[in-house]
């Protein structure tokens, strides 16, 4: 059955193409197994709720008629304005307007949430922009430039809210302009399009512009709101639509309701949130959480921008995921919001989730696997510009930014032909690594470090999972010991480009010791060679049991250095290219003197026989149906023939259009 949805329709229409319904609603409440719901362009202000999902053979498919021309918002016009004098305006909304949730009383917060202020999950936008939330009203009448914003002088386009005889009276600032006079809106639904009740499998959402609500900070113990959620449901396709404005998360993947570890550690207090956290992570194995009833999501050609904490969030409900060809960009550049939780995407129990071919730039962080990457692949990704820019402060130092964090997983993580261009390309507070075939123009940060739970004087290791190969069963828990990382077939490039300011910043936090790195692998210098390590246990059980405790080994081969960037003393079958490098990134071009320098290194064939298996889980890198990886394909799926250049590309040049 086909369904049709027009706004431009009068209520009351049937669904036929002749008389089709105003409202997606009116065809999400009916739908079943194998229809689609054909949507008009026009703009619908609502959130689209599924009363039921389809099934793997026959889902049910939402379409916007025109590419994004069909536009679903949860925001609603803020118009009548009143001039209050000296650059003030205001204007005043009945409560009744926003129906149980009101976005301008509902203040952002929860585990891992550090921002220094309390804003509210309700947004005001002026002609399509976000502004900037004031604390109190001096705020609007005299703003001032955000320490921490990325956006500059935007900063100074500021609102607040207060409560007056059962209306939301707002107070702006606009810079000199007339808001009558403009597009000027405020989020009023909390999501755009998702179900209300879990289990709603197998729906399509595809060519929407999505846009703008007040969605709320979506930590792993939590419900994890996004403006688009399957809320804990199976087999979702989101595919060519354009995600942006959310208050909080674009896209979320993440975990369902668990009432009585809703933000445990900050309203109950005497967990640690590394403690509620695995007690959420066992009661959804308990609950039901396996690969037959929750994940195996496809988020594809997506551009998704512009939202404060997350293009895409994850924990549990997004395993067995395929993220590929989106386009995130400009994530937390306001830097209004600050914690933990924050990144292009952040994916906690990306459990044979697949990354790929995305393009993730301008973001606080570019992707963020946090606890269980075990069988998560990223591939053929191009990174660059996540860190603060010079000019704006740093909120906190989990605000650092970097291309890649891996934080506390156990592996096997698969890093493979991506192109790392910020100045810190990844943060490795985690073992269970291999990194092939990539170009690194940028220094690990926090190698061997960060893994604590920050207790200042007892020792307060954390304790995470790992799984049963392929699956969400739990086989055990242990610390991170550190190595188990692998670095075959890699560029490693040394610009020097991280700001002054983010020197500066490192020194007075006093974690300097864990970011002036060069690129390369000289991080893990002191690591113990595979042989090394294994010896320890050649002749049986140990005497010393100090050994079970020793940073794992590191594996290496066929990596090559420029510019100043270093191998570890352990290196094997490497090169070093002294001088000064040119790597130069803009409008998608790559511009690059490496292949001219190249020396005549080559790397043998890489294969999940090569990377062997990550030490804790005992699981080799390997792909989701357990067959072996060759790495015999470049950043653009050209073939690699036999022994193959380091990098990402089969055939380089000096000028590489990255963006096709």
């Amino acid at each position: 059955m086909i369904y049709h949805v027009d706004a431009a329709a009068p209520a009351g229409g049937s669904g036929a193409a002749a008389s089709p319904f105003s409202r997606i609603n009116d065809a999400a409440r009916i739908a079943a197994p194998g229809d689609e719901i054909v949507v008009e362009p026009g703009i619908y202000r609502e959130w689209v709720r599924p009363a039921r999902g389809g099934t793997a053979a026959r889902p049910i498919v939402y379409v916007s008629a025109q590419p994004l021309a069909a536009v679903i918002t949860g925001a609603e016009p803020l118009t009548g304005w009143t001039d209050e004098g000296g650059g003030v305006w205001s204007a005043r909304v009945p409560n009744a307007v926003f129906g149980d949730y009101n976005p301008y009383t509902t203040v952002i917060k929860g585990d891992w949430y550090f921002s220094r202020d309390d804003y509210h999950t309700g947004e005001v936008f002026f002609d399509g922009a976000a502004m900037y939330e004031a604390t109190d009203l001096e705020g609007v009448r005299s703003p001032k430039l955000s320490p921490y914003s990325w956006e500059g002088e935007r900063s100074l386009m500021r609102w607040h809210a207060v409560q007056s005889g059962g209306d939301t009276v707002f107070y702006a600032s606009f810079r000199g302009a007339d808001p009558n006079e403009h597009e000027v809106e405020m989020t009023v639904r909390r999501n755009c399009f998702s179900p209300e009740t879990t289990g709603i499998n197998y729906i399509t959402v595809r060519g929407f512009d999505i846009r703008r609500a007040a969605t709320t900070w979506a930590p792993p113990t939590a419900f994890q709101d996004g403006m688009v959620a399957p809320r804990w449901s199976k087999g979702w396709v989101i595919e060519d639509c354009e995600i942006s404005g959310s208050r909080c998360s674009g896209v979320s993947l993440g975990k369902y309701l668990q009432p009585e570890n809703e933000n445990k550690w900050t309203t109950k207090f005497v967990k640690d949130g590394t403690q509620t956290e695995r007690d959420a992570i066992c009661q959804a194995q308990a609950e039901g959480w396996s690969k037959e009833t929750v994940g195996s999501h496809t988020v594809r050609r997506c551009n998704i921008h512009d939202c404060g904490q997350t293009g895409i969030v994850g924990h549990l409900g997004g395993v067995f995921s395929v993220i590929e060809d989106n386009h995130i960009h400009h994530i937390n550049n306001k830097q209004d919001l600050a914690g933990a939780e924050i990144g292009g995407i952040k994916m906690h129990a990306a459990i044979d989730v697949v990354i790929r071919r995305n393009h993730i730039h301008d973001c606080t962080r570019g992707l963020w696997l946090d606890w269980q990457a075990q069988g998560t692949r990223v591939t053929q990704n191009l990174f660059h510009d996540n860190m603060t820019p010079a000019g704006a402060g740093i909120m906190t130092e989990i605000a650092l930014g970097e291309d890649m964090f891996v934080e506390v997983s156990h592996g096997p993580t698969l890093i493979d032909n991506n192109i790392f261009l910020s100045p810190f390309a990844c943060r490795l507070s985690t073992q269970g690594l291999a990194f092939v075939h990539n170009l690194i123009a940028g220094s690990f940060t926090f190698v061997g470090a960060g893994t604590d739970n920050g207790a200042p004087t007892l020792e307060n290791p954390r304790y995470t999972p790992y799984h049963m190969r392929h699956s969400t069963a739990i086989a055990g828990f242990m610390t991170i010991l550190h190595g188990d990382a692998r670095f075959y077939g890699n560029i490693f490039a040394e610009l020097g480009r991280v700001p002054q300011s983010v020197r500066d910043y490192c020194r007075a936090q006093g974690i300097e010791k864990d970011t002036d790195k060069p690129a390369g692998t000289a991080p893990y210098e002191g690591w113990p060679t595979p042989e090394e390590y294994f010896a320890m246990f050649s002749g049986g059980t140990p005497r010393n049991r100090d050994c079970y405790y020793k940073p794992l080994p590191v594996y290496t081969g066929g990596n090559v250095y420029f510019g100043g960037a270093k191998p570890c003393s352990a290196e094997r079958d490497y090169a070093v290219v002294e001088g000064p490098v040119k790597l130069e990134y803009s409008d998608g071009e790559l511009v690059t003197d490496i292949y001219d320098r190249m020396p005549e290194l080559r790397v043998a064939p890489v294969s999940t026989e090569t990377l062997g298996e990550a030490f804790e889980p005992e699981q080799r890198f390997e792909a989701s149906d357990g067959s072996p990886i060759a790495f015999d394909t470049d950043y653009f799926g050209a073939r690699r023939e036999g022994e193959a250049l380091p990098g990402p590309f089969a055939a380089p040049s000096g000028k590489i259009k990255l963006i096709k």
